[in-house]
């Protein structure tokens, strides 16, 4: 029988009763058996299984979203200057390297410590020095952190350490210092001293830093005797300057001196060899003058003072003209005087015929007039002829 026949509502899908038309039914008992269908396949009652899946669906996603952010927040960057110190539950777990790393976040922490960076350390304060003198003294250093791992776990605050320890080393030295040491020029002996001090006292501790540096930054009197000691210091200043002075100056003559010492020794030899040199060739000449000399003797000695008269006149100035008048004397013109007049006349703007004039009356004097005398004019002198053999 089919659906739509009376008698047949029984498998009406509207469920209506008695054969009556009473048209579709309510969309809210549709809706109510549909889910009512989902709650039987789900083994509970329909609003309490459909509430709990989505409950499910939802913690799942919160808790996928909450591992995702945990993941990413665990990313972190070492710089390249930097060392990361882990602590796991806060224990020291490991050294990481520059870049970029992952730690689980809530597990690990790291701490990055700056291990190229040069880092101050300064102190300063009034302190007595050993003669019982008070003086106010400053001093910096610089160190660099070598070890994390020592720098975090040695020490409770290094930074603080560090402070304390030079101060101690400073108070130590001033106090086995005199004051005149400390102001004057004994500071770097003092800084060399703070900075052994220092070393010997952050030893123990292991704290994994190196110092670098000492630098002894002032050191003042007391107010009331400043004005004396800036005189001693600016004394004792100019003291060592002179020093340098001193000590520069004969860095730069020594060489100089040395050098001219063997310039001297050189010349010395250099002039040693040329007389021995010359030695042996007048003995050389002499024994090759001497087989002549025994066969002419006069010609020889006179070839002899011809030679030596020659390089005697060849070194001197002056000339010897022959006077013609025959009267057994020469004259003697002094041209070199001659010369030096010429020049001194034309540097003052003298006439330059006065050369001319000089030299005409030299002529002049020198020819003989028509009575084979010499003309008598003046600045001219005659000496006796020397005969020689």
């Amino acid at each position: 029988m089919a659906w739509n026949e009376p008698g047949g509502n029984k498998n009406d899908p509207w469920k209506n009763k008695g054969g009556q038309d009473k048209g579709p039914p309510d969309l809210d008992d549709v809706f109510k058996n549909l889910f009512g269908k989902f709650s039987k396949s789900g083994g509970g009652n329909s609003g309490g299984g459909m509430t709990s899946n989505l409950g499910g669906i939802g913690i799942s996603l919160i808790i996928g979203i909450m591992v995702i952010v945990w993941v990413i927040s665990g990313f972190y960057t070492i710089r390249e200057a930097e060392r990361g110190v882990v602590l796991r539950f806060g224990e020291y777990h490991n050294l990481v390297e520059p870049g970029l790393q992952w730690k689980p976040t809530f597990i690990d922490r790291v701490i990055p410590i700056d291990v190229q960076s040069i880092r101050d350390q300064s102190s300063a304060g009034s302190m007595l020095t050993q003669d019982e003198n008070v003086v106010r003294v400053q001093m910096e250093m610089q160190y660099r952190v070598v070890d994390p791992k020592k720098f975090i776990f040695s020490v409770v605050n290094p930074e603080q350490s560090l402070s304390q320890a030079l101060d101690s080393a400073i108070r130590y030295v001033v106090g086995h210092s005199a004051m005149d040491d400390i102001l004057t020029s004994g500071r770097e002996v003092a800084r060399q001293n703070v900075w052994d001090e220092l070393q010997q006292i952050i030893e123990p501790y292991d704290m994994g830093v190196s110092i670098i540096d000492m630098n002894f930054k002032d050191a003042r009197p007391p107010e009331e005797v400043k004005d004396a000691f800036d005189d001693a210091i600016a004394a004792q200043e100019d003291e060592i300057r002179f020093i340098r002075e001193a000590e520069a100056y004969a860095r730069e003559i020594e060489p100089r001196a040395r050098g001219q010492v063997n310039r001297m020794s050189e010349e010395a030899t250099a002039y040693k060899q040329r007389v021995n040199l010359e030695a042996q060739g007048e003995i050389a000449r002499f024994e090759e003058l001497l087989p002549q000399y025994e066969a002419a003797p006069e010609v020889t000695r006179q070839r002899i003072y011809l030679e030596t008269m020659e390089e005697l006149f060849s070194n001197t100035s002056k000339i010897m003209v022959d006077n013609q008048s025959g009267a057994g004397s020469m004259m003697y013109i002094p041209l070199d005087k001659i010369m030096e007049r010429q020049n001194a006349s034309s540097s003052t703007s003298l006439p330059m015929n006065a050369t001319q004039n000089a030299l005409d009356g030299l002529r002049n004097a020198a020819t003989p007039d028509r009575q084979g005398n010499s003309s008598p004019t003046s600045n001219i002198r005659s000496t006796n002829s020397r005969q020689g053999r």
